[in-house]
Formats: structure tokens, C-alpha cells, sequence
């Protein structure tokens, strides 16, 4: 099967956030755990909608579940690093948004990973999908990429 994806380049992004490993994300194998990746995708898209204002992780009342998420390795990451969370927006619908990470090792500038969140928009109370609230829409007006579209 050759339709394994090529790693992207911090020019195919919108958006950085810079983050640090730790010396307990290595593994028995010395390298970042699998695991810890999914962590930087949270952490990147979380931090980047409380710090933009729309997410107050305690009383949002619209909030942002996952709902699918993928990741495909290329090379790895070990403590001491910093990651770099390159984000850009692969769908917009209309109670969800596609968010694609790009995670880059200190200075380097092909992903050494790099994959989705699907996050389905719900209300905090009834749990139940909402049309995505305006503010949501426009912190992530700048992390549309024209021309871009998922990879399905």
C-alpha cells in the first residue's frame, strides 16, 4: 500500500505553539510514548481556544469533544525537546471542525508527526451537537489554509 502521507513542513501551517517534553514522556525506549502525542494535539488545540478567549474550561457553556483522531509517526521525539504544534484547519462543518497537527522537534522543519482532532461541538448541560458559536468561527478564521482540504 503506497498511500502512507509524507511529512508535512512547518510552511504547510497557520499557527505555532511551542511546548516541552518532559523527562517522564520518554518511554522504555527512549523516546516520547505514542501516547504523549495525542497529548500535544490536545494541549495545542485547548490552549490555543482558552488563550483566544472562547473556551473557559470550567463554565464554556458550548464545549469541544473529540470525536475521531489520527496519527501517523515519522520520527521520533525524546526528552529534552521542545515540540512544536503547527495548527491549520482541515474542515469546517457545521457542529464540528477538523483541526490538523503538525508536531516539529526544536528547530527541525519536517513533522516528526502529524494527524487530526475531530472535535463535534456540544452543549455543556444536554450534551447534544450545536451549530458552531460565532466567536469559535473567528479564532479559527486565521487557521484556514487556502486551497487546503483533509486528505480522507
Amino acid at each position: 500500500m503506497s498511500g502512507r502521507s509524507k511529512p508535512h513542513s512547518r510552511a504547510d501551517y497557520a499557527h505555532f505553539r511551542a511546548m516541552t517534553t518532559r523527562w517522564m514522556d520518554n518511554d522504555a525506549y527512549q523516546h516520547v510514548n505514542n501516547a504523549a502525542y495525542y497529548a500535544f494535539f490536545d494541549t495545542a488545540v485547548g490552549q490555543l481556544l482558552i488563550e483566544c478567549g472562547f473556551l473557559d474550561v470550567r463554565r464554556s457553556p458550548v464545549i469541544g469533544l473529540v470525536a475521531e483522531t489520527k496519527c501517523q509517526y515519522f520520527r521520533e521525539i525524546a526528552f529534552p525537546s521542545t515540540v512544536h504544534a503547527g495548527l491549520r484547519i482541515g474542515r469546517q462543518g457545521r457542529t464540528s471542525i477538523t483541526y490538523e497537527i503538525g508536531l516539529f522537534r526544536d528547530d527541525e522543519d519536517e513533522a516528526c508527526a502529524q494527524g487530526h482532532f475531530v472535535h463535534v461541538y456540544v452543549d455543556r448541560e444536554s450534551n447534544r451537537p450545536v451549530p458552531l458559536p460565532a466567536r469559535l468561527k473567528s479564532v479559527v478564521a486565521p487557521l484556514h489554509i487556502e486551497g487546503h482540504t483533509i486528505a480522507v
